[in-house]
């Protein structure tokens, strides 16, 4: 039995510079739509002090000894206790006091949602160059067309679903490539989802960047590839 209508989950790795601005506006995002929910912060082995930040505003934090971001979010959706679960990155790259869509969305009974960077705003500076005009068109333009799924931005880290609906998917990825594996599947399974015109903002203070865009890339299609036997 769920405690919570809904958590929010974000998966961390050393966030704390952006990390008190991300959680005051999924806390604001709560309180001022009055909804009984919960943050978890899936920590994959911060050095910083970013647990602390989130105990200090009352955040559960929960540990991911695991590294990679597909175990942080795996962890996370396991460890949740919320009906619903909406997942983004904790670099405040997302809006969260601005995902009343989504939730709406899970409400009226769309089984999994996912946001469009592409077709909302993309702040300047808030992806690089290769991710925006190579790397992220060509891994969504791949599955699109081996699966026939609608033009989604594969990659969007700002996605949710019900938490039955996401267990049911059995993810089984490690790292990055759990964005595609965790799209592909629930179009497989014959998911309703909804696609949500977002904006996406250049984090307020950088930091050396989780991806290895060789190595993430490599992963991706050779998990594509291997759904395609299914």
């Amino acid at each position: 039995m769920e405690k919570y209508e809904l958590t929010i989950l974000l998966p961390c790795l050393n966030e704390e510079k952006n990390l008190p601005n991300c959680l005051k506006k999924a806390l604001k995002f709560l309180t001022e739509n009055n909804i009984k929910g919960e943050i978890l912060l899936a920590d994959n082995g911060s050095s910083d002090a970013s647990k602390k930040i989130a105990k200090s505003l009352n955040v559960r934090v929960i540990d991911v000894k695991e590294k990679g971001y597909g175990n942080a979010l795996r962890e996370g959706i396991k460890k949740s206790n919320g009906k619903y679960i909406i997942m983004a990155d904790s670099d405040d790259s997302y809006d969260l006091s601005n995902i009343f869509e989504f939730y709406e969305a899970l409400k009226e009974g769309y089984d999994f949602v996912i946001g469009n960077r592409f077709k909302g705003k993309l702040e300047k500076g808030s992806m690089p160059f290769l991710n925006k005009y190579v790397g992220n068109p060509i891994l969504s333009y791949i599955p699109k067309k081996i699966f026939k799924t609608p033009n989604y931005d594969y990659h969007c880290g700002l996605r949710g679903g019900s938490k039955q609906k996401l267990i049911n998917l059995n993810l089984e990825s490690e790292g990055m490539e759990l964005a595609s594996e965790m799209l592909i599947k629930a179009f497989l399974k014959k998911y309703k989802i909804k696609e949500i015109n977002i904006s996406y903002y250049k984090s307020k203070y950088s930091r050396k960047s989780h991806l290895k865009p060789f190595r993430d890339s490599i992963r991706h299609l050779k998990k594509i590839f291997e759904l395609k036997k299914l």
